[in-house]
């Protein structure tokens, strides 16, 4: 199984929705599939602010990744935040969250991006394992804070 990834395009939208239901279920987050629409179609039209990959082969997708890019004086320029990432649970601990982690920033870097962040639950043992082994670690006297607006 490889984490071959797909620049998402429109014609991706409702394998998204899946995928994004299927994730939003596991993690407790409550939304309805015309806000995850919503969400994630400018995504797929090509909006500069962020771009959805596909996991695998784009027929059948084992997962995706979605990317939220910024601006950072202290990084020295453009920064992303991986809004959310999701393996299917029948293909988990085969290492492709990890290959998509290390792949992506590779070629973002090319890019120019300077940093890429994310946020993950500190009692999550497995995915603070996927995120060290792709080279994230923590900021000690950083967190991140947010206020919906």
């Amino acid at each position: 199984m490889s984490a071959h990834l797909t620049l998402g395009i429109p014609e991706h939208l409702d394998k998204l929705v899946g995928l994004v239901t299927a994730f939003h279920a596991e993690a407790g987050i409550e939304m309805s599939d015309d806000q995850r629409r919503t969400g994630l179609a400018p995504l797929l039209e090509g909006i500069p602010h962020g771009a959805a990959y596909l996991i695998g082969p784009p027929r059948a997708p084992i997962g995706y990744v979605v990317i939220c890019f910024g601006w950072s004086v202290e990084f020295g320029g453009l920064d992303a935040i991986i809004d959310e990432i999701y393996v299917r649970p029948g293909v988990r601990g085969r290492g492709i969250a990890s290959e998509t982690l290390i792949a992506l920033p590779r070629a973002l870097a090319a890019g120019g991006l300077k940093a890429i962040h994310l946020e993950v639950d500190r009692t999550n043992k497995a995915a603070l394992k996927v995120y060290t082994r792709a080279g994230f670690r923590p900021r000690e006297d950083h967190m991140l804070m947010s206020r919906k607006l």
